[in-house]
């Protein structure tokens, strides 16, 4: 890879990129040009290729792209070679969900421990990830090595949560409240807020109607 810094709009499109190339390569699929990879991850052709040219020579001119070849580059780019353990706080309806869906699109991201304060789910084990009291998090994160986190907590109950993952050692926090948490520099936060996203949807469709 070259020694640069990848835009952060195009980080985000690469596991979109790479889960195509998987579908193809389970397919059969040889090969691919960049104008079938935009037909169908909906991403302009032009926008794809200066996306892959930030890694350099990943495929040739009047022959496409090898797919498995790039299937494989994006794996390890994306760590998908590795397992990546995640720590879950807060097992409500929303976590309950998380817990059923198990992260089917990537074979290298389990959640392997879970966190709350119900006294009925913690000791128990659900859809076979343990769920720890909320006052063993730190010990437990920190004892399973776990670098990543979804935080699913009532938001009145956020940044204290946020502020325990911090002190656990946590560097990277999927934010599923509608809180804007606080975190140090080098801990990345990823908001995710379903309702503002349906509200925008709402918006979209009321206002940008095509004539």
């Amino acid at each position: 890879m070259k020694d640069t810094t990848i835009p952060k709009a195009t980080a985000k499109r690469l596991p979109l990129y790479y889960r195509y190339l998987k579908f193809l390569f389970d397919s059969g699929k040889k090969k691919v040009s960049s104008t079938e990879l935009s037909e169908a991850v909906k991403v302009d052709s032009a926008t794809i290729r200066r996306d892959f040219s930030y890694f350099g020579e990943l495929g040739k001119r009047g022959y496409g792209y090898d797919v498995e070849s790039l299937m494989t580059f994006f794996a390890k780019t994306l760590n998908e070679d590795r397992l990546t353990n995640v720590a879950l706080v807060g097992v409500g309806n929303l976590g309950h969900a998380l817990l059923n869906y198990r992260f089917h699109q990537s074979d290298s991201i389990r959640i392997s421990a879970a966190f709350d304060v119900k006294p009925d789910i913690v000791g128990r084990i659900l859809d076979g990830v343990p769920v720890y009291d909320a006052n063993d998090m730190v010990e437990q994160i920190r004892a399973q090595h776990i670098d990543v986190a979804i935080l699913t907590v009532p938001p009145a109950h956020a940044q204290e949560n946020a502020d325990r993952l911090v002190e656990a050692g946590i560097k990277g926090i999927m934010n599923f409240t509608p809180i804007r948490i606080n975190v140090p520099k080098d801990v990345q936060i990823q908001n995710v807020d379903l309702t503002n996203e349906m509200q925008t949807l709402i918006y979209f469709l009321s206002n940008y109607k095509e004539d």
